[in-house]
């Protein structure tokens, strides 16, 4: 995990002896946590309530923001996802987009490389190296991501399967998939 600290005299939440940050004069010099840089889930047009619901759940539990890409194939509502969600949707940070076009926009000004998770990829997710900055990107669970979306990805990972086999459930393939992620950036350690 990293953490990016910010210089200020006006609200400081902690402070670390200059003499420890290169650069600085000895002395004492207050510093303010300003941001956790964190993985980040982005979901492309959901198709199923359930696997939404899932997926937010899975985001309130490993502290993860899910970003819902607009349309999605059902009404995103409380009570669409509230099954397989249940009451940890009122823990996640879920951010809503109306389109790919708004959400790359978004990323790139954070500065954020997109991952995809896509049967197409050459590299496994297990070969890839993840930065805790990073956006994995998920698919439609009826049609994947379309090509031009495909194209705007930085990197794009696949998970290994037995011959024949077509994909994973969304969900299911998503979890593997960040818990490599947060595995490889020590993103676990805040976690009890």
């Amino acid at each position: 995990m990293h953490l990016i600290w910010l210089l200020s005299s006006a609200h400081p939440v902690t402070s670390q002896r200059c003499d420890t940050i290169p650069g600085f004069p000895p002395g004492n010099f207050p510093l303010k946590k300003a941001q956790i840089i964190k993985l980040h889930l982005a979901l492309f047009q959901p198709d199923i309530p359930q696997n939404t619901g899932a997926l937010l759940r899975l985001g309130a539990c490993l502290e993860v923001p899910v970003h819902i890409i607009h349309p999605t194939g059902f009404i995103l509502s409380d009570k669409t996802l509230k099954r397989a969600g249940m009451d940890y949707l009122e823990h996640v940070e879920m951010i809503e987009h109306d389109s790919f076009g708004e959400f790359d926009l978004w990323r790139r000004s954070e500065n954020r490389r997109l991952v995809l998770l896509s049967t197409r990829s050459s590299q496994t997710a297990y070969d890839f190296m993840f930065s805790s900055a990073d956006i994995l990107l998920m698919g439609r669970e009826s049609a994947g991501v379309p090509d031009k979306v495909h194209q705007q990805c930085d990197h794009g990972v696949r998970l290994p399967m037995a011959d024949k086999m077509r994909s994973m459930n969304v969900a299911l393939a998503a979890a593997m998939a960040i818990g490599e992620a947060k595995r490889q950036t020590d993103g676990f350690e805040d976690l009890l």
